[in-house]
């Protein structure tokens, strides 16, 4: 279970002073969820996905984890423990193949078949990448498979999605969704995502809407979706 208790960040900016990002937050995710976060541009989803990963630290409040204080550990410390993160830009890595990223990954010596499974499960020809480098050559879309086809090596209790969906095309978006249900349904872990998608949105156990440093409403997806629907994703959200 994830727990944010009163969780703050604010960050030093020259011309305006203090500015307070996320705004005192508290929101609890029980074990196998799929929660999407969603809200205006700028209202903080983002910074709150990369406290959670441990990217940055908050300024006040507390993370737990599974009972634990994660609040001071590291994105290495809080990778161990079972969280992981998929960048909206995916990082490449020259030098390194995908079979190495994918071994990596699992933490332990994997068979080329088992490998290949992994790229296999997000829609890719295992024979055209397992050899090939995680550089410049692959397409956005591609790299974000691979990336996925790492979380799933990894076997992650808790998932992390930054607008997953951005910079790739409609056939690999709708691949993500099976994925991304695939993954709930089998490895029975927690998914948090990023999103303004409404097949996204639909697929999720819970919505969040987040705006101005902090969370305006919350609901099943079922009953927030509608809401949501009804007005543009770029307007003003606010509670019922």
């Amino acid at each position: 279970m994830l727990e944010l208790q009163n969780v703050s960040f604010r960050v030093d900016d020259e011309s305006a002073g203090t500015k307070e990002i996320i705004k005192n937050i508290s929101l609890t995710i029980p074990d196998n969820r799929f929660v999407v976060l969603t809200g205006p541009n700028g209202g903080g989803k983002s910074t709150l996905a990369r406290l959670i990963a441990g990217i940055e630290k908050p300024t006040g409040g507390r993370i737990l984890y599974n009972g634990k204080d994660i609040t001071d550990m590291s994105i290495t410390e809080r990778a161990k423990a079972g969280i992981g993160f998929a960048f909206q830009q995916p990082v490449r890595f020259k030098g390194i193949t995908v079979r190495d990223l994918i071994q990596l990954a699992a933490g332990e010596k994997i068979s080329t078949t088992t490998a290949c499974e992994y790229l296999s499960a997000v829609g890719l020809c295992a024979r055209d990448y397992i050899n090939r480098e995680v550089n410049a050559s692959l397409s956005g879309g591609e790299i974000k498979r691979i990336e996925i086809a790492t979380l799933l090596a990894r076997n992650t209790e808790l998932s992390i999605f930054d607008e997953p969906e951005a910079g790739i095309d409609l056939w690999s978006f709708g691949n993500l969704i099976r994925i991304f249900e695939r993954i709930h349904k089998e490895q029975k872990g927690t998914i948090i995502i990023i999103s303004h998608q409404e097949r996204i949105l639909n697929i999720a156990d819970r919505i969040v809407v987040i705006a101005d440093g902090g969370i305006l409403n919350e609901d099943a997806s079922a009953k927030m979706l509608p809401k949501l629907l009804d007005r543009s994703m770029d307007c003003q959200y606010h509670k019922e």
